[in-house]
């Protein structure tokens, strides 16, 4: 076989010993099993809560599992194609089977991204908070930079995409803005991003042209809904309102419309000022305090996240998650899988799926991939 035709078998192989690893493969199987026998009891729907949450994990097991064995098998058969053209010396047949190879590996990695979207709170829609690290402008303006980077991330998803608080820089950029992204597994793939982003070039604010290195942070927690029991005592809130400062200047001078809320006892601090209204700001921002709190809660059960998402003080080198580098050279580099793009125009464009899954295959494995170009 042609050595192609191998690197895309083994590239498949990889993309499904991962799922079935994520999966527990044999307890999945299991699992399955036993749900098909409780949706086959009539009883089931006497408690239609609990019947939703049985048939959601029945499909998302049922999915996962005929994937990866219809792969399989499909990819057994375009092998054995293969073989039976190199037998007869069948060019065509061949290069079909070779095709077929193609077309599933490519299938393979989009699968093997939805697998591991599954976790409790994956599919949801998802806050994303950028804050601007130490050093004024430049960091401010770096913090913009990765606010309108999320934004086309989402929009060539398809998501919807919305302003939830914004605090503009005193020259240039923003000191912190929050998005709300809307779209499935919104929540699922932005996790992944949460942590300190650099930023190296020569800098458009000094007149000497010198390179500067920029910091900012972002973080990323889930929009959650009732079935997420999370308790709050009001006792523990402290309730702000300010005059809101949206991009452009929307709403500026008019009412204390804006909300902020401290939960004293986390130091957690949340504040919406996408609404005129300000109970609906206020409403706003205890969704955005219970989810994250609920956030927190996940990353506590996920020790090496834990400490990652601990605390966003200490904007600098000892948090990094990726770095990107417009000078002395062009490349963006994720520190924690090795993954590299030797084209970061496309990547503050938006392009930011490469990266996600990358991060996604690497909380199943603990390894860093070989570091490679994805353009």
């Amino acid at each position: 076989m042609r050595a192609e035709g191998q690197a895309l078998i083994e590239r498949i192989q990889k993309a499904m010993a991962l799922v079935r690893k994520f999966l527990d493969w044999d307890r999945a199987v299991r699992r399955l099993d036993e749900l098909n026998a409780r949706v086959e009891d009539p009883t089931l729907w006497d408690k239609p809560k609990e019947a939703e949450a049985v048939m959601k994990e029945r499909r998302r097991l049922e999915a996962s599992i005929g994937a990866v064995s219809q792969i399989e098998a499909e990819m057994a058969d375009a092998i054995e194609f293969i073989e039976l053209g190199e037998m007869e010396d069948d060019a065509a047949t061949i290069d079909e089977g070779h095709a077929t190879l193609k077309a599933l590996a490519e299938r393979a990695d989009r699968d093997k991204v939805q697998a591991l979207l599954a976790g409790e709170a994956d599919g949801n829609d998802t806050y994303l908070e950028v804050h601007a690290g130490a050093g004024g402008t430049e960091s401010q303006d770096w913090a913009e930079m990765l606010q309108r980077m999320y934004t086309r991330w989402a929009e060539r998803k398809g998501y919807k995409v919305e302003l939830v608080d914004y605090h503009a820089g005193e020259a240039a950029g923003i000191k912190s803005a929050t998005l709300l992204i809307k779209g499935d597994n919104a929540y699922g793939y932005a996790k992944t991003e949460s942590g300190v982003h650099r930023l190296v070039r020569i800098s458009p604010y000094d007149s000497s042209a010198r390179r500067h290195t920029s910091f900012s942070s972002v973080w990323v927690y889930p929009v959650i809904d009732d079935t997420f029991e999370i308790e709050i005592n009001p006792a523990d809130l402290k309730i702000d309102t300010y005059r809101a400062s949206g991009a452009g200047g929307q709403h500026v001078n008019t009412t204390d419309s804006a909300v902020r809320i401290t939960h004293q006892p986390s130091g957690i601090v949340v504040a919406s000022q996408i609404d005129r209204s300000q109970h609906k700001n206020r409403e706003i921002a205890m969704g955005m305090l219970k989810a994250r709190m609920f956030e927190a809660e996940m990353q506590k059960r996920e020790e090496a996240a834990s400490a990652e998402h601990a605390s966003k003080s200490d904007i600098g080198w000892g948090h990094q998650i990726r770095s990107y580098v417009l000078q002395p050279y062009q490349q963006v580099k994720d520190l924690r899988t090795g993954l590299v793009s030797t084209a970061p125009g496309d990547v503050l464009d938006g392009e930011l799926d490469a990266f996600m899954a990358a991060a996604l295959s690497q909380r199943v494995t603990g390894e860093k991939v070989e570091v490679e170009d994805v353009d």
